[in-house]
């Protein structure tokens, strides 16, 4: 059994498991909706999440029809929602310890002022 991370697939099982043409997998490395592992022989390798994550991209683009510029954006989106909810995870987890009666010297929610500016051109 591998690992979900593992990279064990070559791109041909990749192309045949999931009935796209080989050279699809390689556009979609070339617009970093994807990055294979590599061996030192410089042949690709994809993990159990690469798959994954490429039966996600066929699902918006055949199923809902977004292009791949679209694709890149809510795969972005999709990554930050993750962060955040591990973030809520943790400071849940942060809560109950308080909770419980655990005497931490550190404050629940630390603050930290971050701005970004954004310009739009006429």
């Amino acid at each position: 059994m591998h690992g979900y991370d593992e990279p064990v697939y070559l791109i041909s099982v990749v192309a045949k498991v999931l009935t796209i043409h080989p050279q699809t997998l390689r556009q979609y490395e070339r617009e970093g909706l994807v990055n294979p592992s590599r061996t030192d022989g410089k042949m690709r390798l994809y993990s159990q999440r690469d798959i994954d994550r490429i039966k996600m991209i066929l699902r918006l683009t055949r199923d809902l029809g977004v292009n791949l510029a679209g694709v890149d954006v809510v795969m972005q989106l999709k990554e930050k929602l993750d962060e955040y909810e591990s973030a809520i995870d943790d400071l849940k987890a942060q809560i109950e310890e308080l909770k419980g009666g655990s005497t931490s010297k550190n404050p629940l929610v630390k603050r930290k002022n971050t701005y970004e500016i954004i310009l739009f051109g006429d």
